[in-house]
């Protein structure tokens, strides 16, 4: 069983200043996990560079790369899944849309150069998803697959905002759109929708985020959130790929979380 936690599950040990990409492979490793699984920002000095939207990485940002890169040969564990915020591909000012467009280049880039199995770009674009904007999403999305394909990776859309909080809106995305993969988040849906979510989209899951939020003593996770349900769904479609974690404790207590969570997937899957 392959297990990752997704970076932002420690934003607030990033944002404190205790914990940076080198930590955050550390502590990965400590934890147990079998891949890294970063979300964009920790990879700090790329991110800074992300306003100038050029798809070329700079000579500092590949000295940057080999580094984290030689960090992670030291640890042991492969890159899994990048998480990228900020290159969605719907925007509807078509400036911003071929900014995004430029700094989906640039994370690919990223992801070839350590060797990351999966990206996660968002689709963007309102809720409803109409015709002319699914169309934008479509185009946008071959196009960054087709670059991908000849890396060896997959890009992966996510339940996370705009239309994917909406499941007919991620069944349609994936099916239509050949090589497209999913981050099934089991819990951003539309609050109303959760239950379908989790349910209709469990067999299109090729990565995963179990989200959690609150522990009893005893390991249990408690705020309502059900995460042993929506493992449940994926085992019985048959999902084999990596457990990925995104635990977003309402303690702060960021490495506890992520331990409990790790805990409750081996309880659940082994």
């Amino acid at each position: 069983m392959d297990i990752g936690i997704c970076s932002y599950s420690f934003h607030r040990l990033l944002a404190s200043g205790k914990q940076d990409i080198f930590g955050f492979i550390r502590d990965c490793q400590a934890l147990g996990c079998t891949q890294l699984d970063p979300w964009n920002a920790h990879l700090a000095v790329i991110k800074q560079a992300d306003a100038s939207a050029s798809p070329t990485l700079s000579a500092e940002e590949n000295d940057y790369l080999d580094r984290v890169e030689a960090a992670a040969d030291e640890s042991g564990l492969p890159w899994g899944t990048l998480a990228v915020d900020g290159a969605h591909i719907y925007d509807a000012n078509e400036a911003n849309r071929a900014a995004n467009r430029n700094r989906a280049y640039r994370w690919l880039e990223v992801a070839d150069r350590l060797g990351c199995e999966q990206v996660r770009i968002d689709a963007g674009g309102p809720e409803d998803m109409p015709d002319d904007v699914f169309k934008v999403i479509v185009e946008g999305y071959n196009d960054v697959i087709s670059r991908a394909k000849d890396k060896g990776i997959e890009v992966i859309t996510e339940n996370h905002f705009g239309p994917s909080r909406i499941p007919a809106n991620v069944e349609k995305m994936v099916t239509e759109i050949e090589g497209l993969g999913f981050l099934y988040d089991t819990h951003n849906w539309k609050p109303e929708l959760k239950e379908e979510g989790r349910q209709r989209t469990a067999r299109l899951a090729t990565a995963t985020h179990v989200k959690t939020f609150a522990w009893d003593a005893d390991g249990n996770e408690v705020s309502g959130e059900k995460p042993e349900a929506a493992i449940k769904l994926l085992l019985d479609a048959g999902y084999k790929g990596a457990w990925g974690i995104e635990s977003t404790p309402t303690d702060g207590d960021e490495i506890e979380s992520a331990r409990k969570t790790i805990a409750l997937i081996q309880r659940m899957v082994s």
